[in-house]
């Protein structure tokens, strides 16, 4: 690996998931199953690579409070370096809460305000870890004036860039920097603010075309993942399409950051484009089977045995 570490930029969040037990009624105090996670786009993928022994360093925002404890807590037990994380005071860490009917139908709430806090001053300040990062991986919390500068620093050092879209909502943030990107690796629903399509390309035909799409718009590697149904994508020489491995779902929710990690453990390790994509499906199989974002006992001799069965 050509430099010192991984430089992951962008959210650390606490997730609140609550699962009732019936079906939900409207005004109804309900029993269920409730579960706290250390979560946050970029923070899960610098943990997956942890995990998968890959020396990483994270800047983010937390609360200077018991919450932001916690996250920098779990974060740096799991192995990341976050002795530049950014602690706020009066302010939130990051929270989301979901609300589950079923796997597939829940609602999300995120409180994410505090990622305002990662701007311009702060990325300037440590300006010296990305002349020394071997990738940068960001989400798209970032706001677009840290954003310019953070593209801005990696074109001075020449170190290539990894993004994560997040969300439908922010996806677009990152239109105009995608001839700027090594890998992009958006969903289905982050594809149309991504391309400008009045449509978001959900089966594998429009996936595939969408991943050759964000190449010829500059991209490197480009990744449309279909959940349940796959995955495509597509670098200058071609692409392709990947089935999901078949699995049972304990919890969806971290599954595509594993995906992400697994994809840039393989690229940092100068496998082919088509092993990168197998590990990162094997990372979100095993991921899928843990009720947390992160799967603990990763590593890369687990990652390698769920490939080869």
């Amino acid at each position: 690996m050509d430099g010192e570490y991984v430089l992951v930029i962008g959210s650390a969040v606490l997730e609140v998931s609550a699962r009732p037990v019936a079906v939900l009624q409207p005004g109804a105090r309900q029993a269920g199953h409730i579960h706290r996670s250390v979560s946050g786009v970029a923070r899960n993928i610098a943990e997956n690579l942890a995990r998968l022994d890959i020396e990483t360093v994270l800047l983010c925002a937390v609360a200077d409070d018991d919450i932001g404890q916690h996250v920098i807590t779990h974060s740096s037990l799991a192995g990341i370096d976050c002795s530049h994380i950014l602690r706020v005071s009066d302010a939130r860490t990051a929270t989301a809460v979901l609300l589950y009917q079923s796997e597939e139908d829940y609602t999300r709430v995120d409180d994410l305000g505090i990622a305002d806090a990662l701007d311009s001053d702060y990325l300037l300040e440590h300006e010296w870890l990305f002349e020394n990062a071997a990738l940068i991986v960001i989400d798209a919390t970032l706001s677009e004036e840290a954003l310019a500068t953070l593209f801005e620093l990696a074109a001075r050092y020449h170190v290539r860039v990894c993004a994560d879209p997040t969300s439908p909502r922010l996806a677009s943030r990152l239109r105009n920097y995608i001839s700027s990107l090594y890998l992009i690796v958006p969903n289905a629903s982050e594809t149309a603010a991504l391309c400008d399509m009045d449509e978001p390309a959900t089966e594998r035909e429009s996936a595939i075309g969408t991943a050759r799409q964000l190449v010829g718009m500059g991209a490197d590697i480009a990744v449309v993942t279909l959940g349940e149904r796959g995955l495509a994508y597509a670098d200058s020489s071609g692409g392709g399409y990947l089935r999901a491995i078949q699995t049972e779902v304990v919890d969806a929710s971290g599954a595509g950051d594993a995906f992400s990690g697994a994809v840039i453990f393989g690229i940092l390790n100068d496998v082919p484009i088509d092993e990168a994509m197998r590990l990162g499906v094997a990372a979100a199989s095993l991921t899928l089977l843990s009720q947390d974002t992160v799967l603990q006992a990763l590593n890369p001799d687990m990652l390698y045995d769920e490939l080869g069965g």
